[in-house]
């Protein structure tokens, strides 16, 4: 099998090798600027990695692993007009560098392009790879939506979170694993197995996020640690600590979700603290381990050689065994 971090680097190469029109150019050009500022190319990885799991030829799979990055980084593109992100990893964001009229249009025309790609699949496979690529795409947009409304409500549960995160974040891992899968020759039983270890994966790896949120090093995480809390943003962690929180300590914790002029660390320090009073770490580490016990459960039933199953185990392990 090929290391994961080969088949990123396949992608990242493959990448680069896209070439779109010069006119018009504000049409095009943002195309080419937000897939050339990174990203860990995950999701076509495993696309590519699904392939050969059952024996396919990785380069057939290229194409509709390009489509799915392509397709993600136009989530990306429409998902910080949305939020009015001036940076997207590390770089300028696409609205911000032209204006958000063209990121719209760029953003269409990006989607537009990732079905061209989708479209060099086999024709004998192509339909049922275009249902789930369309089953996957209305499903991001779903969660997105769903996501969106979550900031305008009071109360949210942690039933409606989970499929939120599921929608938004685990069913592109799934849909990639499947349609790789196809691709390399997997059953239909098989290809929608690998499809649940992904999606179970999706969710215990947004939840483990999470937590790292919170608890995690910021070196070592990538991200600013409390930016959750600072913009309340209803995460598995905030929604279970509003569930369990009774008397003084939800008096506590409704005061520094509304506080206006408290300081952003004075905040993150507060609620970090009714965390520990209601041990919710805990409680998030216990929900993610169910669903990577999912994942697992879903891997032991796929028909594959053990060294492939225990493949996909460490690259499972890998996943959720971050720095925290």
């Amino acid at each position: 099998m090929t290391e994961l971090s080969d088949l990123q680097a396949i992608i990242s190469d493959a990448v680069d090798k896209i070439s779109y029109p010069q006119y018009p150019e504000q049409l095009y050009e943002p195309l080419s600027y937000i897939l050339s500022i990174g990203g860990k190319r995950m999701r076509p990885a495993l696309l590519l990695m699904a392939c050969e799991l059952f024996g396919g030829d990785i380069n057939k799979a290229i194409p509709p692993a390009l489509a799915i990055e392509v397709f993600h980084n136009f989530t990306l593109m429409h998902d910080d007009i949305m939020d009015n992100a001036p940076l997207r990893r590390g770089k300028t964001t696409v609205h911000e560098r032209w204006n958000k009229n063209v990121a719209i249009l760029s953003g269409d025309v990006m989607l537009i392009e990732g079905y061209k790609l989708m479209m060099q699949v086999e024709n004998h496979l192509l339909r049922q790879v275009l249902d789930i690529f369309n089953t996957t795409a209305v499903g991001v947009c779903e969660g997105q939506q769903i996501d969106m409304e979550f900031e305008t409500r009071s109360v949210v549960e942690i039933e409606e979170y989970i499929n939120m995160i599921r929608l938004k974040t685990a069913v592109v891992l799934g849909g990639a694993l499947k349609i790789g899968a196809l691709i390399g020759g997997a059953t239909q039983v098989d290809a929608d197995l690998l499809s649940d270890f992904g999606v179970q994966l999706g969710i215990a790896f947004q939840l483990q996020d999470d937590i790292l949120d919170v608890y995690g090093d910021p070196e070592k995480f990538g991200k600013q640690v409390g930016g959750d809390i600072i913009s309340n943003k209803k995460t598995y962690l905030l929604i279970k600590a509003l569930e369990l929180a009774k008397g003084k300590l939800a008096v506590e914790l409704n005061s520094l979700l509304s506080a206006s002029n408290l300081a952003n660390n004075e905040k993150v320090a507060g609620v970090t603290n009714v965390y520990n009073e209601l041990d919710i770490k805990q409680h998030a580490k216990t929900a993610m381990q169910t669903y990577a016990d999912k994942a697992f459960e879903a891997l032991k039933k796929i028909n594959l050689p053990e060294k492939h199953k225990q493949y996909l185990q460490d690259f499972a392990d890998g996943l959720l065994v971050r720095e925290n």
